[in-house]
């Protein structure tokens, strides 16, 4: 499994799943492929008023800030 994390700069909201993201204790390492939004103009239209956003590259699934400790270790289950 990899994750990609939507994000953008001078996001209070995505600093705080970052940081989320890296507390949380994991099994084992799960690559994380961060891509700022600003860069595209599609992902700016898809994700703008809901980043930060994980993104499941296995499964196609999405997690939409806000979410918990909890919550992130079922999406990554």
């Amino acid at each position: 499994m990899e994750l990609i994390f939507y994000t953008t700069s001078q996001c209070h909201l995505c600093e705080l799943a970052e940081t989320l993201l890296v507390n949380t204790p994991m099994p084992e390492p799960i690559p994380v492929d961060a891509v700022d939004i600003a860069q595209s103009q599609q992902l700016v239209e898809r994700y703008g008023t809901r980043i930060p956003v994980l993104h499941r590259n296995d499964t196609g699934e999405e997690l939409d800030w806000p979410f918990t400790r909890d919550q992130l270790l079922n999406f990554l289950r």
